[in-house]
């Protein structure tokens, strides 16, 4: 495993894989450094080497394993083994159903801080990763074996369904918590420094736009892993669920072969191993001192108490308070995540009440994906180097309050959908109810109409989330970027525990009320984040 340390040459490595699009600095000449000011040069990312295609790989074959888990998960949770309209297994209902599923992603954005921690303390990103993988594949084996009809004719599916997402909630932690920073890490190259295209061109070659370039392709890697279950939900369809969660067994363990085979090949920070200690400590220090971390710093110290010496320095405490800073934009994400999940959980059952034309209900969340694989592309690298070049900024924050308008729109278009499906026969506000023509029959209203809110998401997802996982990457100090990734995932966590407050209402006929809180409540996140950034 290299360093940036042990490697004397890391900043000015070559890129060992290019890419080959016009907005990258791909097939050039010799760089130098940029003069001040740049001459109105053009600002380019840089190619990328061959590790970030590495680490995008073994994300996209992660989030195949539990996307392609959660797409069935709903209807085998909700929904009974004999079931005559749709797949089931378990057979809990729609309430406790999405219980189950808010609650384990909530474990699944809450394990992220304990990975970061051991990254950052004890065993360094890569080795985090291995580790947290292979209890992943522990509980994807646990998940396929109490899926099977003889667990299921024993009684023991929903414990061990629980006590499979239980292990793979902590491997998605360790995982989560330390690629997004790992895969970033791999590009070594200059602030700034002029190159000259094969064109004749002169340009910049700027870090922020190839770091923005990573993130970028990394969430393009992560959709593509999100095509899982377009597969999985078809497979429960046709061959059932034991046969559905083989699948992302099978394309985990590619993933984490890559990781095993390459794992020397990666740019990396060592762990350190008194970071958190020394964080607890600080903080500590500033709670007696009414929430001022000044106090913490050794200077401050040294004048006060000279015989009393703090085992960090000055640019910790800065670091530390950054850090801080980071994390202020993080709070309104629960609002975010809270109508996110929707799409994974109540979306499926909302589709279960409609006229579904032959396909699995379930499979309507990979309209998201294809519009975020046609979107994300267009918007990467014709909308935002269009307006760059125009001379209209492209902030962070401005693709993060977009982003909460638009998911909030989707909610809200959900509102719509709920409406429509109570307004029609044959059961009206009570779709599928056991004492309208036994349940059988859903209301007539076709499937197709959920399509926008999907694609409301995704666009939202294309901004907010990306723009998310950028912002706390560059902002975090270069010591705490897991810690301050495990921040923003956590925010999911929490998410998800609003999620669940609102979960009585998941009910008919009280479904549009759902909806239409978590739209207003994103569209007003989004103007107050408009508002605040000026």
């Amino acid at each position: 495993m290299s360093t940036p340390e042990a490697t004397p040459n890391a900043t000015e490595r070559t890129p060992l894989l290019s890419t080959s699009l016009d907005e990258t600095a791909d097939d050039v000449g010799a760089i130098s450094p940029p003069t001040e000011p740049n001459d109105g040069l053009r600002k380019v990312a840089d190619s990328l080497p061959l590790s970030v295609w590495l680490v995008a790989s073994i994300e996209l074959c992660e989030r195949f394993a539990f996307f392609g888990t959660l797409g069935p998960m709903q209807n085998y949770i909700q929904n009974p083994r004999d079931d005559p309209l749709r797949p089931g297994g378990i057979g809990l209902g729609q309430a406790y159903a999405t219980m189950v599923n808010q609650g384990f992603l909530l474990w699944c954005y809450i394990t992220p801080v304990v990975g970061a921690v051991v990254a950052e303390q004890y065993l360094g990103r890569v080795k985090t990763i291995i580790h947290s993988a292979a209890i992943y594949i522990c509980g994807l084996t646990m998940l396929f074996l109490s899926s099977l009809s003889i667990a299921q004719d024993s009684g023991v599916s929903l414990a061990g369904l629980l006590f499979a997402l239980f292990f793979i909630g902590i491997g998605a932690g360790g995982i989560k918590a330390n690629v997004s920073s790992l895969i970033a890490e791999q590009y070594t190259g200059p602030k700034e420094a002029k190159r000259v295209l094969n064109s004749g061109e002169e340009v910049i070659v700027d870090q922020a736009l190839t770091v923005e370039r990573i993130f970028s392709t990394f969430y393009l890697f992560i959709s593509i892993g999100s095509f899982g279950p377009m597969l999985t939900t078809t497979i429960e369809q046709k061959y059932g669920f034991s046969a559905a969660f083989a699948l992302p067994i099978l394309v985990f363990l590619i993933g984490f072969a890559v990781i095993l085979a390459s794992k020397d090949q990666y740019v990396t920070r060592p762990p350190e191993s008194s970071i958190v200690f020394n964080a607890c400590r600080a903080f500590w220090i500033a709670i007696k001192h009414k929430g001022n971390l000044d106090y913490a710093r050794p200077s401050s110290l040294a004048e006060s108490d000279p015989s009393h010496r703090l085992p960090w320095s000055d640019a910790f405490i800065d670091d530390l308070k950054s850090s801080i800073s980071s994390c202020k934009i993080f709070l309104l994400y629960p609002i975010y995540w809270a109508a996110y999940t929707q799409f994974l959980t109540n979306f499926v059952s909302q589709a279960a009440t409609m006229d579904t034309h032959g396909i699995p209900n379930d499979i309507m969340p990979n309209i998201d994906t294809v519009t975020v694989l046609i979107l994300l592309p267009i918007v990467d690298r014709v909308i935002f180097p269009f307006l760059r070049r125009h001379g209209i900024p492209v902030r962070h924050i401005d693709r993060i309050t977009i982003g909460f308008i638009l998911i909030g729109t989707s909610m809200l278009y959900a509102t719509f959908v709920q409406r429509a499906i109570y307004a029609a026969p044959p059961c009206y506000n009570h779709p599928r109810a056991p004492d309208c023509l036994g349940g059988n029959v859903p209301n007539q209203v076709s499937i197709f109409i959920q399509a926008p809110a999907y694609i409301l998401v995704a666009g939202s997802e294309i901004l907010a989330s990306v723009a998310g996982i950028e912002y706390a990457y560059t902002q975090a100090p270069k010591s705490m970027k897991s810690l301050i990734m495990a921040m923003y995932l956590s925010a999911t966590s929490v998410g998800a525990l609003l999620a669940m407050t609102v979960s009585p209402l998941t009910v008919d006929p009280l479904l549009p009320w759902l909806y239409v809180t978590l739209g207003l409540e994103n569209v007003l996140a989004g103007g107050v984040l408009w508002f605040v950034s000026g």
